[in-house]
């Protein structure tokens, strides 16, 4: 009987370990979950300021076009041309994002 009990004691150890080292797993995944979220918040932040950049990049390269206007008349046809088409592709962004609003 007494190897029955010991068994018994090793049983009860072993889940006792079992049960601290879920609860640590746990802890642990806990805290991954938290880092996730901040790496993911920091992530929407960066890509919003790409995204931001980008529309900079966008505006100086129409401001450049502009002011890069002293050359022959079919350089600053092209030029005119071209901006129109930044222009035109600003509006339709615009629409977008105004139809994605309603």
């Amino acid at each position: 009987m007494a190897s029955l009990s010991s068994q018994m004691n090793i049983i009860v150890e072993k889940t006792k370990n079992l049960i601290q080292m879920c609860e640590a797993l746990q802890e642990e995944n806990d805290l991954l979950k938290l880092e996730a979220q901040s790496l993911q918040v920091a992530f929407d932040t960066s890509s919003e300021k790409v995204k931001q950049l980008e529309e900079k990049v966008k505006a100086l390269a129409v401001a450049k076009t502009l002011d890069d206007s002293a050359g022959d008349k079919e350089a600053i046809n092209e030029k005119i041309l071209d901006t129109k088409q930044k222009i035109n592709d600003f509006v339709r962004e615009i629409d977008k994002c105004i139809s994605l609003l309603k």
